[in-house]
């Protein structure tokens, strides 16, 4: 063997043992890797399952604290509302130990009245209130200073005045600039004077931002230059202030660049103050000229020169019969945004003003045409062309159903819909409207020739349900089907006026005692009787109630009425002839919120009635005692001590009441009519209250429908 065999064989023998040690190595090495890899799994599932655990420990403490907390809150809840309901408890057994303290001191007032002792118990009451006044604590000084000015704000000038003198807080509270951005002159139009004006605007014209000057024909030219200063003003009411001429209204119009709503209706205002309008008012939106008769058709033209008034979206112009065709012309060149038109009393407006109207001013939403009687279908083809939203037109003969149905077809949105005294529209036109949705207020007052052939299609239409007024006065073929049917139906509505519907009786009057939106409803004329006030008695919602002329309405149904209908403010028992001291007492027992009360035509009732209203009704403002035969002087004694908030007071036909008494009692009053004539014939009863022997007449309003009605049949005949 040689030694170049034995390095071969060397170098084979080594070779194969590194590659031996090698593998031995990377197997080695692998295995090591392996087992770390496994280890770190193996601890990453130990990690895993260890913050579970931790987890799993604090969820359950978590849900434990919850739990507790949640128990605390409810024992918490518990305790607050036992003391909620201790405290509701106490509260309304004080409320209740109130009333039943007032109810009984108010029977034994009834009492010592019905055993004679008037003049005391006046005297008496007179006391307490006073002894009273004297150690009750002033509430008003707990109420916040924001609440206080807010009442203030309400109430009217000479009452300001009257505030201010109550305390030194009070005289800062009436001195807040917030109170004096609204000043109404209109509830002191008679006692005003351009002193008074001057002086008032003159302290706060920065801010004054509205100005109601209506009625105040005491103001002169001192007053509309105290108004041209308030350089913020934005709404003025100058209505029927005599003393308003062109050059007061060029001091306003240079002042008072900002007005946005102005009212010059019953003025002498001519063409130069609208040449004024164009000029200084270009962001006028509201103008009424009502009956202002001494601008011409060239006034109107000035309305589109200068600025103009393009931002105009309501006019009133009623009254105003001087206006032709090419003065609706040339307020549709000048004020194409008018949205609402107001236009009544004027017998001179005819189709082809509207069509000339509406030729450019096609934004009309609302329009009220009262008093217009050469207004044709016409007009409702014009207006076809606006979205109407609101109609109101009375006395017109020519409109038809055509109208009606114009509307159904062009006015899908129309919401106010009012056409009294159109004795042309028939049950078809209820029909055509009945698929309208939107429909809120409906008045057919004196369409006699509607019936229950046509409102109960509408009733059951989109709008049935929605309704809320609806004014049927004088239609006299509803029957109570049509009562039975709005029952169904409408349970929105909160005024029904069924005056005069002759066929109406308490069967249908029994149907509505369970619609509970009810609010007002008006049953005069007709021949229910105290059933239909005892089912009425049951909406509680009840606050105003019209029982005139309802013949055998007696004391008992008034009792029962108001023994449900506690929140009642408007009563009318005006000629119900059975009725006597009692429903009085009914009334001011258990309705102490009453503002207005109509008894006229009642002979039965005496003092003792008008003691009663005036020692429990002190929110009166409205009384009509016209022919009520018995009552006395004493009548205005104990108004003018008990009902100091008497605003209006009619006394006709009242012969026992002397006008010595009138003239020293009314001082307070805004309104009193008076005289002491012995009652009409027509009334059915004497000076002294006997019922007279007369021939049966019709109503006015049924005697006029009959006699449409029965022009009605020889038309189709």
């Amino acid at each position: 063997m040689t030694e170049e065999l034995c390095e071969k064989a060397w170098n084979f023998y080594s070779n194969n043992l590194k590659k031996l040690y090698f593998h031995a190595w990377m197997h080695y090495c692998l295995l090591q890797k392996k087992c770390k890899a496994l280890v770190k799994q193996k601890m990453a599932f130990a990690g895993d399952y260890y913050d579970t655990r931790i987890t799993r420990v604090v969820v359950q403490k978590w849900r434990a604290w919850v739990q507790f907390r949640k128990d605390q809150i409810a024992l918490a809840a518990m305790r607050i509302q036992k003391v909620f309901n201790d405290n509701l408890k106490k509260i309304i057994l004080r409320a209740w130990h109130a009333e039943a303290q007032s109810s009984a001191k108010t029977k034994a007032y009834f009492e010592r009245l019905v055993k004679g002792d008037q003049e005391e118990c006046f005297e008496k009451q007179d006391y307490e209130q006073y002894s009273s006044s004297e150690t009750v604590k002033d509430e008003m000084s707990n109420i916040q200073e924001r609440a206080i000015l807010q009442i203030f704000h309400y109430i009217d000038l000479i009452d300001l005045a009257r505030c201010a003198q109550v305390s030194r807080s009070w005289m800062l509270l009436t001195q807040a600039s917030s109170i004096w951005t609204d000043i109404d002159f209109s509830s002191v139009k008679h006692k005003v004077q351009d002193k008074t004006v001057e002086k008032i605007l003159k302290k706060w014209r920065p801010y004054v931002i509205r100005l109601n000057l209506r009625a105040c024909s005491a103001l002169h030219w001192p007053s509309f230059k105290s108004i041209s200063e308030c350089k913020n003003l934005q709404d003025l009411n100058v209505s029927e202030c005599k003393g308003l001429n062109d050059e007061s209204m060029r001091l306003i119009s240079e002042g008072c660049p900002a007005l946005l709503y102005l009212n010059l209706s019953y003025t002498d205002i001519t063409n130069g103050t609208l040449r004024l309008l164009s000029r200084s008012f270009s962001n006028l939106q509201y103008l009424s000229l009502a009956y202002c008769r001494k601008f011409t058709d060239k006034g109107l033209q000035y309305l589109g020169s200068g600025k103009g008034c393009h931002k105009l979206i309501y006019l009133d112009l009623s009254g105003c019969i001087q206006i032709s065709v090419d003065g609706f012309r040339c307020i549709a060149n000048s004020c194409s945004g008018i949205k609402h038109l107001v236009i009544n009393d004027m017998p001179t407006l005819t189709d082809k003003c509207i069509q000339a109207l509406v030729e450019k001013c096609q934004q009309i939403v609302s329009v009220v045409f009262l008093g217009s009687p050469h207004l044709s279908d016409v007009t409702f083809k014009a207006l076809a062309e606006c979205k109407l939203v609101k109609v109101r037109i009375e006395g017109n003969n020519r409109i038809t159903d055509v109208s009606f149905k114009l509307m159904s077809k062009f006015c899908p949105q129309i919401k106010h819909i009012y056409m009294a005294d159109c004795q042309k529209i028939t049950d078809i036109s209820l029909k055509t409207i009945s698929p309208l949705k939107y429909i809120l207020v409906l008045n057919l007052a004196d369409c006699v020739r509607i019936s229950d052939a046509g409102l109960r299609p509408f009733l059951e239409g989109s709008s049935g349900a929605k309704l809320r007024e609806l004014n049927l006065t004088n239609c006299i073929h509803i029957t109570d089907a049509s009562l039975m049917k709005i029952a169904q139906r409408c349970h929105n509505l909160t005024y029904l006026n069924i005056r005069y519907c002759e066929s109406v009786t308490d069967g249908g009057i029994e149907a509505l005692g369970y619609m509970t939106s009810l609010m007002s409803i008006d049953i005069s004329g007709t021949t229910v009787s105290d059933m239909s006030l005892v089912v009425l008695g049951h909406v509680r919602r009840m606050k105003e109630l019209s029982v005139s002329e309802c013949r055998k309405i007696t004391d008992l149904g008034i009792q029962r009425f108001c023994q449900g209908a506690k929140d009642l403010e408007y009563c009318d028992v005006s000629y119900c002839f059975q009725l006597t001291n009692e429903t009085v007492k009914a009334l001011a027992f258990n309705c102490r919120q009453l503002t207005s009360l109509n008894i006229a035509g009642c002979h039965k009732m005496t003092d003792l009635c008008i003691q009663y209203l005036s020692g429990v009704c002190h929110y009166l403002h409205f009384l009509d005692i016209s022919g009520c035969v018995h009552l006395t002087d004493k009548t205005l004694k104990y108004l003018w001590k008990g009902c100091t908030q008497l605003r209006i007071l009619k006394m006709l036909y009242c012969k026992n009441i002397t006008k010595q008494a009138v003239l020293k009692y009314s001082v307070k009053l805004e309104k009193q009519e008076y005289n002491d004539a012995d009652p009409p014939s027509w009334l059915g009863y004497d000076s002294a209250g006997s019922v007279l022997t007369l021939n049966k007449k019709s109503r006015p309003g049924s005697e006029k429908a009959k006699s449409l009605s029965q022009n009605e049949n020889k038309e189709a005949t």
